[in-house]
């Protein structure tokens, strides 16, 4: 305590100044750079144990994710091929999966499922219905089954996290102390901005109008109209604005279990973190599930498969995306009541003994199309699970009773391009017959679509 002699002024307390070397050490860079990795470091520690748990839903490369596929489902897959489609001028081109089977010269019908499931699920009903003389196409839609699931790379904010972890995670956690001991410093800003502006593959998301063009391109793709189209469980909401703009293609109109307002499989438990890897990572969880919304008596072997298409190339989030984009304020009343939709003849399959709830839905789908002939089936909501000669009976009477379809004829080639044809062929033959030697040339015979197995190198998509 100081003592102040009589007659002194008291002089004001003084902090006393450190020189220039006493500064903090948090105000020199690498005391900030040791400083923000080692809270890095302790963040990455935490959710270590939390992303060791969803490690298993990672991304795999394409060619991994289809050899641990299921043999059926790999199966089903080498019996089809891909069409590429594009949903506006702009956008990159899309790959959609197709299945087909029976005479090309019969009536043609187009089955397309509805969210969370895949052609896979009809694969039952595309066999009995070729078996029956009928040309038969099942479709995945895009971000199902075996269809691109995701679009182009963009900027996505916070988008790069995955990538940071994963390289940490390869590196080591005390990489960032290496780099701070040889070089000086850390590369902290570079990780924040691939943190925050790394770009990534985004998941579809399509509506109503795009997935209308997409059946309109397959449509054109592989020379299918007019076709009796199917729609299942949510498809009819997906798809009934491009059947109302293109009745001339649809020569009529079945309905499975589908409602505008309803689908089968709660989507919603499928983009809530945490419960999503809960249900998808279980075979077991995700079997109850099927059964308890879609399918009472479906198969282990068939939920397996299901379950394996949502898991890989970003299958749960594709139709998460999908489902939020649905219309489902969609008017069927007011629908079926348009001119172009009358012209349509159309029938109603629907599960007579699903639940209460659903029967009553059944009801008011029959009130707002009282033109549609309303047929009770003994299967679930997805019934070509469990009822597939069922319903391929009923859509094959009811394709029967039609009459036939006037399929479209090719416009003949004009003139002078079929004379350049001739010319080029002639010329063609002519030097065959100067190389008889060579048997075989390069670009002649069967010609294969793309597909993802050539994208896996595991050769075509063609099937027996």
């Amino acid at each position: 305590m100081a003592i102040i002699k009589e007659g002194e002024k008291p002089t004001p307390n003084k902090t006393p100044q450190l020189p220039p070397s006493s500064k903090p050490a948090h105000d020199s860079p690498t005391a900030n750079a040791f400083i923000f990795w080692a809270y890095f470091t302790l963040f990455i520690s935490l959710i270590t144990l939390f992303f060791v748990f969803l490690s298993s839903f990672s991304p795999q490369d394409d060619k991994s994710w289809f050899l641990s596929l299921p043999n059926d489902l790999r199966q089903h897959y080498s019996k089809g091929r891909t069409i590429k489609v594009q949903t506006s001028p702009t956008s990159p081109p899309i790959q959609v999966f197709a299945i087909e089977n029976g005479p090309r010269n019969g009536e043609t019908v187009l089955l397309v499922h509805g969210l969370g499931c895949s052609s896979y699920s009809f694969r039952h009903v595309v066999k009995y219905l070729g078996s029956r003389g009928i040309h038969v196409v099942a479709i995945d839609i895009p971000g199902s089954g075996f269809s691109d699931k995701s679009s182009f790379e963009e900027n996505e904010r916070w988008g790069g996290i995955w990538d940071v972890y994963s390289e940490i995670k390869e590196k080591g956690l005390f990489w960032g102390f290496d780099q701070l001991v040889e070089q000086g410093r850390i590369p902290y800003e570079e990780l924040e901005t691939r943190v925050i502006y790394s770009k990534s593959l985004k998941p579809l998301k399509l509506g109503s109008e795009e997935m209308g063009r997409v059946i309109g391109q397959v449509i054109d793709s592989m020379n299918l109209s007019p076709v009796h189209l199917v729609l299942h469980d949510s498809a009819l909401g997906m798809c009934a604005n491009w059947v109302s703009e293109n009745v001339g293609v649809v020569s009529s109109l079945t309905l499975v279990d589908s409602s505008p307002r309803l689908m089968a499989l709660p989507l919603g438990l499928l983009g809530m973190p945490v419960i999503r890897e809960f249900v998808l990572g279980s075979s077991f969880v995700y079997s109850r599930l099927l059964r308890f919304c879609c399918s009472r008596t479906i198969e282990s072997n068939v939920v397996e498969a299901h379950r394996a298409l949502l898991n890989g190339r970003d299958g749960r989030r594709a139709i998460v995306g999908v489902g939020k984009e649905m219309n489902f304020t969609f008017d069927l009343g007011k629908w079926a009541g348009m001119e172009t939709v009358k012209s349509v003849p159309i029938q109603v399959l629907w599960s007579s003994s699903w639940s209460e709830e659903w029967s009553k839905e059944g009801n008011l789908v029959s009130s707002a199309l009282p033109q549609a002939r309303f047929i009770m089936h003994s299967g679930g909501r997805w019934p070509q699970e469990d009822a597939a000669e069922q319903i391929t009976e009923t859509i094959t009477r009811f394709v029967s009773s039609l009459p036939k379809s006037n399929r479209q004829v090719e416009e003949p080639v004009p003139e002078h391009v079929q004379k350049m044809l001739d010319e080029a062929k002639s010329g063609e033959h002519h030097h065959d017959h100067h190389h008889h030697g060579h048997e075989h040339h390069e670009g002649h015979g069967h010609h294969h679509a793309p597909s993802y197995m050539d994208a896996y190198g595991l050769g075509h998509g063609w099937g027996s």
